[in-house]
């Protein structure tokens, strides 16, 4: 199974995102736009997981979660990977506080000590919005920074647990669920 380790947003403020982006979405850009239900935070990929691991990421995990109190970072900024005049990706940014930086580091640290392979890209956690569609004319992004300087929108990530999701790929887009996870120290 496709898992990954990442952080749910609460249903209204998923509802809020996805309002706030409408300006975007409005546009008609060639891009598919993730459904308000899959938004979220990814922290690390695993890839292709036998479910027997599923146990041993939960423990590493559970330790994780353990030694660090809940925390919040903000939400705001609208911004595209890898630029904004041609992107493959068009996000939330979230504010990436020592304590989620600590945390990813940990994740990290503790999935390499059980086989996964660290990740070397700098860390730039946000909220996919959508995924920009391949065969995209040269241009059609043009308006796109003018379109995030439009968008007022601030909130905050509490974040109080890390779960263990799977990616359900299918032709109608990908669907995510909880396989498993951990509560974070109280704060």
């Amino acid at each position: 199974m496709r898992l990954f380790i990442g952080l749910r947003l609460p249903k209204k403020q998923k509802a809020r995102i996805h309002r706030a982006a409408r300006v975007l979405r409005d546009e008609d850009l060639p891009v598919k736009w993730v459904e308000p239900d899959n938004l979220h935070v990814t922290l690390k990929f695993l890839g292709e997981v036998r479910k027997e691991r599923i146990p041993e990421i939960e423990e590493a995990l559970g330790r994780i979660a353990a030694s660090t109190r809940s925390f919040s970072s903000a939400l705001g900024g609208f911004g595209a990977f890898p630029t904004i005049r041609r992107p493959k990706v068009i996000w939330l940014g979230v504010e990436a506080t020592p304590e989620l930086r600590c945390l990813k580091q940990d994740l990290e640290w503790a999935l390499g000590d059980v086989g996964f392979e660290s990740e070397t890209r700098s860390f730039h956690p946000h909220v996919t919005l959508g995924r920009a569609r391949q065969d995209s004319a040269a241009g059609v992004f043009r308006s796109l920074d003018r379109h995030f300087a439009e968008i007022e929108f601030g909130d905050e990530l509490r974040v109080h647990t890390v779960d263990v999701m799977r990616s359900h790929l299918s032709a109608g887009g990908a669907q995510y669920s909880v396989v498993g996870g951990a509560r974070l120290a109280a704060s």
